[in-house]
């Protein structure tokens, strides 16, 4: 998988948020909100030139107190999530 560019983490009123940006994700209507975990992937995963889940849940537990199985349910997860918002590319 790959972080599709022109999508980038803000903070908005404490609240990390996935804006759109440049000409090619003009039409985005969606807000995407994230929670601090997410968040931390995506600023992760950003220059990476692709990931997998198995890197997320990696990314996880070095990062977070949780096992390795929880992490890889979670990010298995969270990249359908993300399939789905069309921020991320197979």
């Amino acid at each position: 998988m790959k972080a599709k560019t022109g999508f980038n983490l803000r903070t908005v009123c404490g609240e990390n948020i996935i804006v759109a940006e440049g000409k090619e994700n003009i039409d985005f209507s969606n807000i995407i909100s994230m929670n601090e975990s997410s968040a931390y992937l995506w600023k992760q995963v950003q220059d990476m030139e692709s990931f997998t889940n198995e890197d997320l849940a990696q990314l996880l537990t070095e990062e977070y107190e949780v096992d390795y199985d929880t992490a890889l349910i979670d990010a298995n997860q969270l990249s359908a999530q993300w399939l789905q918002a069309g921020i991320i590319s197979e």
